[in-house]
């Protein structure tokens, strides 16, 4: 610990790296204490001018002295007067009434705790969904343009991780796209559906406010209104406790877990392709591999963004379990929990969308040894077009058949036995059998013959349901994303 007066060494003391090392500025800025604090003193200020318009004896002195120090916030007074009273919010009411003297009296008039902490979690969170959502969509527009430029690209497509029929590199970024797309549809329903808080009082009967209003009802109604408005929201929950609905936080964390799982799946697959050396992620001049292996090309970004997606897909847990235990009204074991898990997920977000659009910006794509790959299998699944060939010149499909059968198993001998290439082509040419196509062998094993309709499932699903889903955000797609660390 640092003497009195002395400048604390932050070194010394742990700090989360998911601001320390990683977050943007922007997003650890949304969940900073004075954004927190700062929204405290608005909504606050909201409230006052609300029920100064609904006739309660507010002064416009009063509203001007809050107004003006909104962002004048005494941090170590508020610290001594929570360690004094044990009460967060109410070390801020005093804080926040020392600098407003004349407004002192009216600072959270007929509020509770909840109105600045459940109100502030609901701005946060919207705040946190808009800054995801364009980096998520520079993100999908980075991939489009990749799977754009390779839509004609054949490569060997896998299943099981085995080799199976042939895809285009373009297509199999399409499937990486789609599942970014529907989380762009999550977010964007996740952020729409938050509701404000809103005035609700100690138990959420807005008993205290109807107090106030000599009974009321309609001036309790208009003023939850007004300050739901205020704040930015169309709409506040009708019903609440103390607290907004613990659920809430539960579909919140569902859609930042569900992006987590497509990172993850996106990453794991451009690892792959690594090892295979058809595709790396961008690898900087003076980088280094390995300490103790200077060759190597690590996939690092890509492994960052699996570690990271992992750490959030598991946060979801958190408001599962607090809002299963929520006892009537509210309990306050979700306080402590709910300060981790929210802005961890929307930090952790933030990073791994960041570096997916660092990697999405720089990949590196090696059609040599894409080709390679698909000469060493493609022979293969070239056998049912040899058979139709030589059943068109006359031949007989069973006879054609078993003699595939003897020289394919030849030559996969050669493969798995003797690590050789792939030739069971070679083998076709020198057997007298097939001398009928021998002249459309070259044909027959065009790559582009076996992609299907891959490339024009590229240019319609880019055309009829990306670039649409972009459009809201067109004037943010701009400038190249440089990684800190």
């Amino acid at each position: 610990m640092a003497a009195p007066g002395e400048e604390e060494d932050v070194m010394a003391r742990y700090r989360s790296p998911l601001v320390s090392r990683y977050a943007s500025a922007e997003m650890a800025y949304n969940f900073s204490e004075r954004k927190k604090f700062g929204t405290w003193r608005r909504l606050w200020l909201y409230l006052a001018q609300a029920e100064k318009s609904l006739g309660l004896p507010i002064t416009d002195e009063q509203i001007r002295e809050m107004e003006a120090n909104l962002d004048n916030i005494d941090f170590k007074m508020a610290a001594e007067e929570e360690k004094k009273l044990r009460h967060d919010v109410m070390a801020h009411v005093h804080t926040f009434a020392h600098c407003c003297p004349k407004a002192a009296a009216i600072i959270h008039l007929g509020a509770t705790s909840c109105y600045v902490g459940d109100n502030t979690d609901l701005i946060v969170l919207r705040d946190g969904f808009n800054l995801l959502l364009p980096k998520l969509a520079r993100v999908i527009s980075r991939l489009a343009d990749f799977a754009e430029k390779y839509a004609d690209m054949p490569a060997l497509g896998f299943t099981h991780y085995q080799p199976a029929q042939l895809t285009t590199v373009g297509k199999r970024c399409c499937l990486w796209i789609q599942d970014l797309c529907m989380d762009l549809q999550n977010l964007e329903r996740a952020r729409d559906d938050l509701r404000f808080r809103g005035v609700k009082g100690t138990t959420g009967t807005q008993a205290s406010f109807l107090q106030l209003f000599e009974g009321d009802h309609s001036k309790v109604e208009e003023l939850d209104r007004l300050v739901t408005a205020k704040a930015g929201f169309k709409r506040a929950y009708m019903v609440t406790g103390q607290t907004y609905s613990r659920k809430v936080d539960i579909g919140v964390l569902a859609v930042l877990a569900s992006l987590g799982a497509s990172i993850h799946k996106i990453c794991t697959d451009i690892r792959l392709l690594a090892n295979l050396k058809e595709i790396e992620e961008p690898f900087e001049k003076d980088q280094i591999g390995s300490s103790a292996m200077p060759y190597k090309r690590n996939p690092m970004r890509s492994e960052r963004c699996c570690s990271l997606a992992r750490h959030l897909m598991t946060l979801v847990m958190d408001p599962l379990q607090t809002a299963a235990v929520q006892w009537f009204e509210r309990t306050l074991d979700d306080s402590a929990n709910r300060r981790v898990c929210l802005a961890e997920a929307f930090l952790t977000a933030d990073i791994i969308l960041s570096t997916l659009q660092n990697v999405s910006e720089g990949l590196v794509v090696y059609p040599k040894v894409i080709e390679r790959r698909i000469r060493q299998e493609l022979p293969f699944m070239a056998t049912e077009n040899i058979i139709m060939a030589m059943v068109k010149a006359g031949g007989n499909r069973q006879d054609c058949h078993e003699k595939i059968r003897v020289l394919s198993q030849q030559a996969a001998a050669v493969v798995k036995q003797e690590g050789g290439d792939n030739d069971f082509i070679a083998r076709v040419r020198a057997d007298p059998y097939f001398s009928p196509i021998h002249k459309q062998l070259e044909s027959l094993l065009d790559p582009s013959s076996f992609t299907g309709r891959a490339p024009q499932q590229v240019a319609k699903f880019l055309k009829e349901e990306v670039r649409p889903a972009l459009i809201p955000y067109q004037s943010k797609m701009g400038g190249k994303i440089e990684l800190a660390l």
